[in-house]
């Protein structure tokens, strides 16, 4: 059981959320956000280069179905780094992870260029992803406790949209990468993995002027360190904007403690909060099987049926589309609503991918990657609101591992059954060539994108404007935070 160090009343997290938008939020966007860019350009290299690995001499000899199950193996990875990471984030802070899983990405991919035969390749697709997972993990749970209220949402989808702004750096590295006049085909693939490490490198460097969350440091008994980043970036944002800070009279009286218990945890998942629970898990399932097995062999589909030998230009273009629907559609999910958006985009999207499996045949190339551009504008902006919803819907003490339970479950369902799924409908219809054969992966990852808007219909919370503290007041609390939706299941005492 976890050992009571103190009680404090703070009004840290009214000041944080009070904050007007300045540079030093900028700084927090392009430190922490940047990891999704690097995510993209991690999938869409491994997606954009599926036949270069294919070759025995040039590549790695790999097949379709290996392709699927490489891309398994990443998101494998990424569950198990999100579970291991995230219980690390909750205990030791957000600061400290979110530089060890940068560091364990970088390395991992490095390792991959270098990649002699499959399994080195697998075991290390599976490294990489251990480094994404966790920094999902750390990386939303700092981003929310660090962003005022006013902007959680908006920001929050962007910079998990940002992942296609690494997806079409990605696509559009693979042309020369993969063209042999320019390149050796033995060597192009490699450079592009390396390539991705350098960035991680520089994001590193910029990653560290970001500051612990004080929210985390004061539940942690680390109260005085937290009211000295407070005050820091007070000074900064006054300095920036010119404007002064009015005062807050929001507190909160919390009891302190070093760590907080496992079961507890569970605890609040599974008792205090069932209906958010069964909601996160419907909302992280829908979107991840659409994005990972849609796109993981998207470049195999145009290759294999539809003729194309240069998928870069395609998935660019793709890729745009994505980030767009998430930055231009982010702002109404602090302004419409979240229900309303979440339910809105994943519904819309899933009838529209339905609509592309029933006509799955009649489309070429640029057909199909207009009518994938159109589902996922609206669908990006929805799968970041999942792992916003997971963030900012349960208690303080429990979120980094709540992202990454979700994320890990969700996944686990719908982001390794999927590459394998698709994988193998490739190889088994490219033996006749007819690309309808594939369409059931469509149909599925319709109606589960469907069941999230339902579900979100049903069990969403309405958290746009609110404080994190009042959306699910922290576990350590003694009393109910001011004013805000926390609408728990059942009745809960503080503990």
């Amino acid at each position: 059981m976890a050992v009571e160090t103190g009680r404090i009343t703070t009004d840290i997290p009214a000041r944080m959320d009070r904050l007007p938008w300045a540079r030093w939020h900028w700084l927090v966007v392009i430190g922490l956000g940047t990891v999704w860019i690097l995510d993209g350009i991690e999938v869409t290299i491994v997606g954009s280069m599926s036949e270069a690995l294919k070759p025995e001499g040039t590549g790695l000899g790999l097949s379709s179905a290996d392709i699927g199950f490489a891309g398994a193996a990443y998101v494998a990875g990424a569950c198990v780094g999100a579970l291991f990471f995230g219980q690390l984030t909750d205990r030791f802070g957000r600061k400290k992870l979110f530089l060890i899983t940068l560091a364990v990405y970088t390395v991992a991919t490095v390792l991959t260029a270098f990649s002699m035969n499959p399994t080195w390749y697998f075991a290390c697709r599976f490294l990489t992803g251990t480094g994404i997972g966790g920094e999902y993990a750390a990386i939303n749970s700092a981003i929310d406790e660090l962003i005022p209220a006013k902007y959680r949402g908006r920001v929050d989808i962007a910079i998990n949209g940002s992942f296609w702004v690494g997806a079409a750096i990605g696509s559009l590295l693979t042309i020369p990468l993969l063209d042999p006049q320019l390149v050796d085909p033995a060597w192009g693939w490699r450079i592009a993995f390396g390539l991705g490490a350098i960035l991680a490198v520089g994001i590193l460097i910029v990653r560290r002027n970001v500051p612990e969350s004080p929210r985390w440091l004061f539940i942690h008994g680390r109260e005085d360190e937290g009211e000295r980043i407070v005050k820091d970036i007070e000074h900064l944002v006054t300095e920036d904007t010119g404007r002064s800070l009015h005062g807050v009279h929001d507190k909160i009286t919390i009891r302190q403690r070093k760590t907080i218990p496992f079961t507890l945890i569970a605890k609040t998942v599974f008792t205090l909060y069932p209906k958010r629970t069964i909601l996160c898990f419907c909302l992280f399932v829908g979107q991840a099987f659409l994005y990972n097995a849609f796109f993981f062999t998207y470049g195999d589909t145009l290759t294999t049926f539809l003729g194309v030998t240069q998928t870069g230009y395609y998935v660019a273009a793709f890729a745009a589309s994505n980030f767009l629907g998430a930055v231009l559609l982010s702002h109404l999910f602090d302004t419409v609503g979240r229900v309303q958006m979440i339910a809105g985009t994943y519904i819309v999207s899933g009838l529209l991918l339905a609509g592309a499996g029933y006509f799955l045949g009649d489309f070429s190339a640029v057909t199909l990657t207009v009518m994938g551009g159109v589902i996922f504008f609206f669908a990006s902006a929805g799968a970041s609101a999942a792992y916003l919803t997971a963030s900012e819907v349960f208690p303080m003490e429990t979120r980094a591992l709540c992202i990454a339970f979700f994320y890990a479950i969700g996944t686990a369902v719908g982001g390794i059954s999927g590459p394998l799924l698709f994988g193998r409908l490739i190889e088994n219809a490219s033996a006749s060539g007819d690309i309808t054969g594939i369409a059931i992966g469509y149909y599925i990852g319709a109606a589960l994108m469907i069941i999230g808007g339902i579900a979100e219909v049903v069990l969403g919370v309405r958290a746009e404007g609110q404080s994190l503290e009042s959306i699910a007041q922290p576990l350590t609390a003694e009393d109910p935070a001011p004013g805000g939706p926390d609408d728990r299941d059942r009745t809960h005492q503080p503990v």
